[in-house]
């Protein structure tokens, strides 16, 4: 098949240099695969942008094709499991890293990374959803797995401006918790309770120069996005047998903690790993997205961009600047 190709390609020279833009390949420039997929969206994220600035820790090869989501339509398939015209969604495993990913206008990939598309979902829907929103959701099936429930307390969702962060309040307040948003962005802070937030804390919430290995104990949970030291800080006032689920590290990849949240207070902090989620729980999951756990604010946290923009844009995620979601339109040129 020598259908073309329109992607969003970024090369390294062998100086280290890196250029990236819009071009042409055909389908059999693309990776092995069971499925052939035409690609309606994808979407823009933290690990997106820095594989489009060339960044070695997620693109490991070179000439890539950054984007670790993408939904379409089946074009052909070698597995049973998926027919021609079917629609579905692939995210997570190695699409946009060790393997091309979404900025194309076709993605091949192994029949065991797609996930057709659940009933209740728009193919656009899934990508303002995408890596983010599974995640989020993916942080509240672990908090439910530890007991954690909307009668239980607070939950705290930091960075909650970002994909995951905002997704997450949206599904936390559908579920009924009552959700406290951190955000630095102060002009979003009435937007985040549109999005269900029932209070809004700026980033000095989570500043303490006490010392105090323990604080006062307030949250009965946590979604965090951010890492580091505000993570440090909210585990020391996360109540007995509260539960964190971590999945970011934009505030930093140490944590300066000690051990007096986990073995005076039994609190759980737990790792959000999306990439590697089995694929009975992940179908599970984009089933629940789809349905009873569907946020009804999704429309409000998207905005679209082409893949002439990515570049811009992808700066500007990378400082701080992008709210909501960004969806990824691979039209043809």
């Amino acid at each position: 098949m020598t259908e073309s190709v329109t992607c969003f390609l970024v090369e390294k020279n062998e100086a280290g240099h890196v250029t990236a833009g819009v071009t042409q390949r055909t389908v059999d420039d693309l990776p092995p695969g069971d499925v052939l997929i035409r690609v309606s969206w994808s979407s823009l994220n933290y690990k997106d942008a820095m594989a489009i600035q060339g960044h070695p820790g997620v693109a490991r090869r070179f000439p890539h094709v950054p984007g670790i989501d993408a939904a379409g339509t089946v074009v052909e398939s070698r597995d049973p499991r998926f027919t021609p015209g079917q629609e579905v969604i692939v995210t997570s495993y190695e699409l946009g890293a060790g393997q091309w990913g979404g900025y194309a206008t076709h993605i091949r990939v192994p029949a065991d990374w797609v996930v057709p598309l659940p009933a209740g979902l728009s193919l656009r829907e899934s990508m303002v959803l995408g890596t983010a929103g599974f995640t989020a959701a993916l942080g509240v099936w672990l908090l439910q797995k530890h007991d954690i429930e909307p009668g239980s307390g607070e939950i705290l969702v930091t960075g909650a401006t970002g994909g995951v962060g905002s997704l997450a309040v949206c599904i936390l307040a559908r579920l009924g918790y009552r959700v406290v948003a951190v955000s630095g962005k102060r002009d979003w802070h009435t937007q985040l309770q549109s999005w269900g937030a029932a209070e809004v804390l700026g980033r000095d919430a989570l500043a303490d120069a006490s010392n105090r290995p323990l604080l006062s104990g307030r949250w009965a949970g946590a979604i965090d996005t951010v890492g580091g030291q505000p993570l440090a800080n909210l585990l020391k006032a996360v109540k007995p047998w509260g539960c964190v689920a971590a999945c970011g590290l934009v505030a930093g990849a140490d944590l300066p903690t000690t051990v007096y949240p986990f073995i005076l207070r039994g609190v759980t902090l737990t790792g959000i790993d999306s990439a590697t989620c089995p694929m009975p729980l992940r179908q599970s999951l984009w089933q629940r997205l789809a349905t009873d756990w569907k946020p009804p604010q999704l429309e409000s946290l998207a905005h679209e961009v082409t893949l002439e923009q990515l570049p811009a844009v992808a700066a500007e995620i990378l400082q701080g600047k992008v709210v909501g979601r960004t969806l990824v339109v691979p039209r043809p040129v």
